[in-house]
């Protein structure tokens, strides 16, 4: 198959998820590039981290996107006394047949909606760190895979920190993608109030299912990329590392305006991930092939977890997000 045909196909079958974000527009006012990415999340089978304030639909969304989409999903509450057992499962004893039973727990479905995940204690974030790296949960000396897709939507409030757990940076790297939701433009606003006001419970059609996911993988792994967008990734990866190692660093990426700022890069997969996500995105806009711009569009969310600040760029009060802007603003677009 050509480019060509495969832009032609790639055109047809996107159109599938334009109608999922148009059933989405039925409850959810805005939010579009959130939607957006969290289909890029469905069709990769990447997880996403979303952090934003209270009463920003991060839930609603999620749980609305759930409807649209004939799979398995839940949604658990994580809470400082969770255990692990409480979303994966336990052994439960059998006394009429002597033995112990298997009663599998909320993991065991395709898309989990990890709510205000920061709450949980270090042993359940290892639990759900092992379904998320290796798509399977250990129960006594039983393994059991997950179904594909297999996808965790993981919200966190930025605001208040009683009562919360920082998460492990190998879980954070874990998430494909880290996004910001922010409040909606004064008109989006008024609508959303104008609707809520009805009180009307609005039913949701449900667009597609394991099959239509399938078939975009299929497309999205023969997205091209040509190689000087590989070289462009990989540019802006390394230099995410232009000040933790200099010796390891090619000068090409050293860039001067991000010295003592940064305490660690970018690890191999946000590399990874960047590529994937950049394919997915130009899937979603009906191409076979990705743009520098699709990187730039992608590439904060896939970023501002993996890398980390020095105590100088905080004490500029600097974010993840104004360092990469340096990246992108100095690195030379192919």
């Amino acid at each position: 198959m050509n480019l060509e045909e495969l832009n032609e196909q790639i055109l047809f079958q996107s159109t599938v998820f334009k109608k999922v974000k148009d059933e989405l527009k039925k409850r959810i006012i805005g939010q579009e590039t959130f939607i957006e990415k969290l289909l890029l999340a469905i069709i990769t089978g990447g997880h996403l981290l979303i952090e934003g304030v209270p009463g920003l639909a991060k839930t609603e969304t999620i749980k609305s996107l759930a409807e649209c989409i004939n799979i398995q999903s839940q949604r658990i509450q994580f809470t400082p006394d969770l255990l692990p057992a409480d979303i994966t499962g336990t052994q439960i004893y059998n006394p009429s047949g002597a033995h112990f039973e298997i009663k599998k727990g909320p993991l065991f479905s395709n898309l989990i909606l990890a709510d205000e995940i920061n709450r949980a204690p270090a042993k359940v974030q290892s639990a759900l760190l092992e379904a998320m790296a290796e798509k399977s949960i250990t129960i006594g000396d039983e393994t059991f895979k997950l179904d594909e897709p297999f996808i965790v939507l993981a919200t966190q409030n930025p605001l208040e920190q009683e009562g919360t757990y920082m998460l492990p940076e190998a879980q954070m790297d874990r998430f494909m993608m880290k996004i910001k939701i922010d409040y909606p433009s004064r008109e989006e606003e008024k609508r959303i109030m104008n609707l809520k006001a009805l009180k009307r419970d609005t039913s949701l059609d449900v667009i597609i299912g394991k099959e239509e996911i399938s078939k975009a993988r299929e497309l999205v792994d023969k997205v091209y990329v040509d190689e000087k967008i590989q070289d462009y990734i990989i540019d802006i990866i390394f230099a995410t590392r232009s000040n933790v190692d200099s010796s390891k660093t090619h000068s090409k990426q050293k860039i001067k305006d991000l010295e003592g700022l940064l305490e660690y890069g970018a690890s191999p997969r946000a590399s990874i991930a960047l590529l994937l996500a950049s394919k997915a995105y130009a899937y979603l806009q009906g191409r076979a092939y990705v743009v520098p711009q699709d990187i730039k569009n992608i590439g904060f969310d896939v970023l501002r977890h993996r890398i980390g600040l020095s105590f100088s760029a905080s004490a500029e009060e600097k974010t993840p997000d104004d360092l990469i802007k340096i990246i992108f603003d100095s690195i030379e677009v192919p």
